[in-house]
């Protein structure tokens, strides 16, 4: 079985705890054809140094991707998606509902969506009239 290690954990507890799980079934680490029994100094050092490496990747993702969303907001370019349903299509579901008359599942196949677009569409109106 061939794994990438930095998809194989998001930390190193997680890492330990799946090279521990591994180690129980007699898996071996192959590097460049060279093969390191994680039972063994070297091997458990290898499989350690690659799951701090795999950790600290994410760690820089994740980094990376909080900075890019701070930028984007002062640039006021993150919005998220756009809703399903246009204003005129909120505001006719939010009669229909208010209405009483249909139960979400059926406003739900009115309006083409899923039931969770409509829970959705009714929150956002709640907030905004509150």
């Amino acid at each position: 079985m061939v794994a990438k290690l930095d998809r194989l954990a998001r930390s190193l507890r997680d890492a330990k705890d799946i090279v521990d799980e591994l180690t129980a079934k007699g898996v071996k680490l192959s590097i460049g054809g060279s093969v390191h029994d994680p039972n063994d100094p070297v091997g458990r050092l290898l499989f350690n140094v690659l799951a701090m490496v795999a950790e600290f990747e994410s760690d820089l993702i994740r980094a990376r991707t909080k900075e890019g969303m701070q930028v984007a907001n002062t640039k006021g370019r993150l919005r998220g998606k756009p809703p399903k349903l246009s204003p005129a299509q909120q505001k006719h579901l939010m009669e229909v509902y208010n209405a009483g008359t249909h139960t979400t599942a059926e406003l739900a196949e009115l309006f083409n969506v899923a039931r969770s677009t409509i829970y959705r569409t009714i929150q956002r109106q709640h907030r905004g009239n509150s």
